[in-house]
């Protein structure tokens, strides 16, 4: 490996003296080795504006042909190097090249890379293994590394002979960027894994939907208000009538969701619920009834406001007709004398249960009003009269009121009567 090394960094050039070589050291490179170049002359002649190149590509001028320290080797310090120089002693004092030489860093082992047992994706509860992974060149350089844990800047293991990190019951406070590094012993290498996302998921906690209102008429506006307590961003709710999906609303950040439309007919009540779920799991909430009233005002939603004042005029309609119906069957009154004790009765064809007469007294007592109420059994018109004596069966039922006289006349108080034969 030596010798093969060596033969790269002289490399002939047939037909032509090699007046330049580049020689790097030490001869067999691995990580963590200060990488050094150098340009030499034939014979150990001098030079002069010297100049290093990588891969064709400039990389330093030195004037009086310095070493050119690389640092610290590692895998990106692998490549095709040349350098180019002046030789002090020759009479053109031509510019030459070293032709190009190899180098090839050593790698002790590849960067690592860290995976998630069973899954980077886990349910809340659940255990979960970190695992740091890589392929030393020897077994012996394997026992020798030291693994360390990180996640969001914070050291969770250092420097440690196990590569994994267990954790028990994960939490979603667990989520975040993981990395790992690995070292060996007492060595100057270090090497960092790619970021890993870990993420925990919160299942969902059964949805809470709030009406507002729960009862309401046609034309009005209803909210659905659907909250799920617990569970990791992003949610997505469904609102539900009797069963069928009306609207999707996805909370990117947890929370709350609402839904406002207005109810445009009878058919928008009903049982109404919502789901919440994410990634792990999905909940229903309780259903909530909406009822609404007034169906028909749903192709007039100004009808409603008349509905006060129809009311109120329907009502003072009724009292009119009320009113007009009681002076229709008011009883009739007639001034006259009153009449003598034993009327006659009814004649036969007009005889009707009760037969009632109302006079007025102008000639001893005035201002009186005498009211007769004759009770009178209907006779069949083939039964012979009767004689006047029995007229006495007649029931007769009167009151008499009399009206305060006038101011001349002495006040001899209000009068009333009530008698029964």
């Amino acid at each position: 490996m030596l010798l093969w090394t060596a033969a790269l960094l002289f490399v002939p050039c047939v037909g032509k003296t090699v007046w330049l070589s580049l020689q790097a050291q030490p001869y067999l490179v691995f990580e963590g080795d200060i990488l050094i170049l150098r340009c030499r002359g034939r014979k150990n002649a001098e030079l002069s504006q010297v100049t290093f190149y990588k891969d064709g590509k400039f990389l330093h001028f030195s004037k009086n042909n310095w070493p050119l320290f690389l640092g610290t080797a590692t895998a990106n310090s692998s490549g095709h190097y040349n350098c180019t120089g002046r030789a002090k002693y020759t009479q053109n004092m031509d510019s030459w090249d070293s032709g190009t030489a190899t180098v090839q860093v050593q790698v002790w082992f590849p960067p690592p890379v860290l995976t998630a047992l069973p899954s980077h994706e886990l349910c809340e509860g659940k255990p979960v293994t970190l695992r740091c992974q890589t392929k030393p060149r020897s077994q012996t350089l394997a026992e020798r590394l030291l693994f360390s844990f990180h996640k969001d800047g914070h050291t969770l293991q250092n420097r440690s002979p196990r590569p994994e990190l267990r954790i028990p019951e994960a939490k979603e406070g667990d989520s975040g960027l993981y990395w790992c590094k690995a070292s060996p012993e007492g060595g100057r290498v270090q090497k960092r894994s790619p970021q890993l996302e870990l993420r925990v998921w919160t299942p969902v906690s059964r949805p809470l939907l709030t009406l507002r209102p729960t009862s309401l008429v046609a034309g009005d506006e209803v909210e659905l208000l659907c909250e799920a307590q617990r569970g990791s961003p992003p949610i997505l709710y469904s609102f539900h009538l009797n069963g069928d999906i009306l609207r999707n609303h996805v909370a990117p950040h947890g929370g709350p969701a609402s839904c406002l439309f207005r109810v445009m007919s009878q058919q928008d009540a009903g049982n109404y619920s919502c789901e919440a779920g994410n990634r792990v799991s999905r909940e229903t909430s309780e259903p909530k009834t909406l009822s609404v009233d007034d169906p028909q005002g749903l192709s007039d939603p100004t009808s409603r406001n008349w509905l006060v004042p129809g009311l109120l005029a329907s009502l003072l309609a009724m009292m009119v007709i009320a009113a007009a119906l009681l002076g229709y069957f008011r009883p009739w009154r007639k001034d006259g004398p009153l009449p003598p004790r034993n009327s006659p009765s009814a004649p036969v064809g007009e005889q009707h249960p009760l037969y009632v007469n109302v006079y007025r007294q102008n000639e001893t007592n005035e201002g009186v009003i005498y009211s007769e109420i004759y009770k009178i059994t209907r006779e069949h018109e083939a039964r012979p009269a009767q004689p006047a004596q029995q007229d006495k069966e007649v029931s007769v039922i009167y009151a008499e009121v009399r009206r305060p006289q006038r101011s001349e006349g002495p006040d001899k108080g209000p009068n009333r009567r009530s008698r029964t034969h």
